[in-house]
């Protein structure tokens, strides 16, 4: 197995380095498992395009030794769409937000499912928009507190593994950053899906979100991941908990492949 030092040797810009990750941050796991997944394939990382919009997690494109876009908020599926469109060979990677993916970039989300855009989505869900000041976000739980629902949160948060497979998408999975061998398989099944695969990643932001709901050391906040998840196949048994695994992996017509299909046969 490739150690730590040999993917921060052959992956990450040493420029952008230290990280702007708060101390018992998850995304550094994600990012992580990203790129051992790719070391694993044998992924041409010059034949790969990593896009993000706003937020923590939406950062992750900065430090990879690779083609990357930085983009607005909420706009990274519009983004990656049109990067695949216009090279359908190349393999695009999407890192985004709860925030970013489901609130700003909600319609994006869905309709880049619809379509079946060949992307490979990492969610990673910290329950609140922590870049930005610790707001309430589409998936905030229920009588959690946040710096814009300080009496408990009572909008009933998305469900983004269930919105993506309601939505259509062939591969979803949810995972947690206390899974991390887990997700390096769903990332790795995810990049070979011939179309939209959809990771969420369940990650703490220890600065903004667990702070205000009394979860204040590390190891805390990443046993109540383990402690307040279940499989999907215990899921009937334990119905107060978190279902993590996989949620959807079925066969569907590609967009990009259609595309140039019709392209083959208007242009000849």
């Amino acid at each position: 197995m490739i150690s730590n030092n040999e993917i921060y040797e052959k992956y990450i810009r040493k420029g952008i380095m230290p990280t702007i990750m708060c101390a018992g941050c998850g995304n550094g796991i994600v990012l992580n498992t990203t790129l051992r997944a790719i070391e694993e394939l044998q992924k041409n990382i010059d034949k790969m395009v990593f896009v993000s919009g706003i937020g923590c997690s939406s950062r992750l494109s900065s430090y990879i030794k690779a083609d990357g876009l930085h983009t607005t908020h909420g706009r990274a599926i519009a983004f990656a769409t049109g990067i695949k469109t216009a090279d359908p060979d190349l393999d695009v990677v999407v890192f985004t937000g709860d925030g970013d993916c489901a609130g700003i970039g909600g319609n994006h989300f869905i309709h880049g499912i619809r379509r079946n855009i060949d992307l490979t989505v990492i969610a990673i869900n910290n329950y609140n928009y922590g870049m930005t000041g610790g707001q309430a976000s589409p998936t905030t739980p229920h009588y959690s507190h946040t710096t814009t629902t300080p009496y408990d949160s009572f909008e009933h948060p998305f469900d983004l593994a269930m919105l993506a497979k309601g939505a259509g998408a062939p591969y979803v999975t949810r995972w947690t950053i206390a899974h991390p061998l887990q997700l390096l398989k769903s990332i790795k099944k995810g990049m070979q899906v011939k179309g939209f695969s959809f990771i969420e990643v369940l990650s703490p932001c220890p600065t903004s979100f667990w702070r205000r709901n009394k979860l204040k050391d590390y190891e805390s906040m990443y046993n109540w991941y383990k402690e307040n998840t279940v499989n999907l196949k215990k899921a009937s048994e334990n119905p107060d908990k978190i279902t993590i695994g996989e949620f959807q992996n079925i066969v569907k017509e590609e967009w990009t492949e259609q595309w140039k299909a019709l392209v083959r046969e208007v242009g000849g």
